[in-house]
């Protein structure tokens, strides 16, 4: 079974009680939409945090978010080859995978790619308090190139998009914080998700990074919901509650 959630921020606690109370095995993928949290202190903290995954009953695939360095960036890390797309691991966590961007993945029959990145709006406090911040945390031009070359090759026409941000037209304003003057916002990895929706033929569009729920169309934002990936009438894991809707 595959399932999917939003942004974990290096906090597993509901992962773990999910596992837990539903009886998943390794054989099992939980989609992280991003701002996993794994890769983000570096050192003794992000080490604990990978034993800590490494030992529940399944497999994380993350998406790239923008609080987090790019595996490849990491020496420990190696590629390989799962589900028809390239992932970055490394052999002391042998579940802990993290998508390259750009990759097309077999998941449950469906074609998904992966779109991670987006620009931090807590980027100067981060940078004045000396917090996480990577310059390359939106997609560069070679990842977009990349993106539609692929696409290209699929004739723009995928089952699932996993993004961690969304396409502009579908940002969720109402939950936008207070204070913060927008049009300094770079919304370019936004404003070019939105040209690629525009022109895609999909059928379900997964994303993170606003930290809500929210369906739009065949676009859906989660954050600490657990939903069943692509499942026709969507389950969702509410805390530790199911709901189908």
């Amino acid at each position: 079974m595959i399932y999917i959630t939003g942004d974990t921020h290096g906090q597993f606690e509901r992962i773990e009680n999910f596992c837990r109370r539903y009886g998943t095995g390794k054989d099992d993928v939980m989609i992280i939409l991003g701002d996993a949290g794994i890769n983000f202190s570096g050192g003794l903290r992000d080490q604990i945090k990978k034993e800590y995954l490494e030992s529940l009953p399944v497999t994380i695939f993350a998406i790239h978010g923008n609080h987090e360095r790019r595996p490849w960036t990491i020496d420990s890390y190696q590629e390989k080859r799962w589900h028809g797309g390239v992932v970055y691991y490394e052999k002391e966590y042998p579940s802990l995978l993290f998508a390259k961007d750009g990759e097309i993945f077999d998941l449950d029959g469906k074609k998904a790619i992966v779109i991670g990145g987006a620009y931090s709006i807590d980027k100067m406090v981060r940078l004045i308090y000396g917090y996480g911040w990577w310059p390359d945390e939106q997609p560069s031009e070679e990842i977009k190139q990349y993106v539609e070359s692929q696409l290209d090759r699929l004739n723009w026409k995928v089952g699932v998009v996993l993004s961690h941000t969304t396409p502009l037209k579908y940002e969720p304003i109402e939950v936008f914080l207070a204070g913060i003057d927008q049009s300094k916002v770079d919304k370019s990895t936004e404003e070019w998700l939105d040209r690629i929706e525009d022109r895609l033929k999909y059928e379900k569009w997964y994303c993170g990074h606003y930290h809500t729920e929210k369906k739009i169309d065949r676009l859906e934002i989660l954050f600490e919901n657990v939903s069943i990936f692509c499942e026709e009438q969507s389950t969702v894991y509410k805390g530790l509650h199911r709901v189908t809707v």
